[in-house]
């Protein structure tokens, strides 16, 4: 059986029109996870978090870690260690914000240790909030699962 030109038009653009509906469908389905909900009251702030940077890495020595029995160990440098320090701890994964995980700590002896989630897996950032005899200190550190 042959099948005329015109048919063949008009299949090829239903196949089409088809195709761009159903893109256009996929499209409303993804999600975008902003990486904070006040982006530009954070962005204002984030100054601080450079001078931060800027204090930690004049410090000796960098952010140790270490993965044991489901647990994220951290070893912050050697300037914190036998000093009262307090901080805040994050696990950023960028690709979705219901797998990130929060912590406060304290420490004395430079260290401390995380819970993670079993089915942790992906890249992850580090991000580390630390002060000690009232200065600030910010770490991140790139860590795989």
């Amino acid at each position: 059986m042959k099948i005329n030109w015109g048919y063949k038009i008009l299949i090829g653009y239903s196949v089409f029109v088809i195709g761009m509906l159903f893109l256009a469908y996929q499209s409303t389905q993804q999600k975008f996870d902003l990486v904070v909900k006040d982006y530009y009251g954070e962005e204002l702030k984030y100054q601080n978090v450079i001078d931060a940077s800027d204090r930690a890495t004049a410090l000796t020595g960098s952010v140790v870690t270490s993965i044991k029995e489901g647990k994220l160990f951290v070893l912050l440098p050697e300037a914190f260690k036998g000093v009262a320090a307090k901080g805040d701890a994050q696990l950023y994964f960028p690709a979705d914000e219901q797998k990130d995980i929060k912590k406060s700590f304290t420490s004395n002896n430079g260290s401390f240790e995380m819970e993670l989630l079993t089915k942790m897996k992906g890249h992850y950032i580090l991000k580390l909030s630390v002060e000690k005899q009232g200065v600030k200190y910010y770490f991140e550190k790139k860590i795989l699962f």
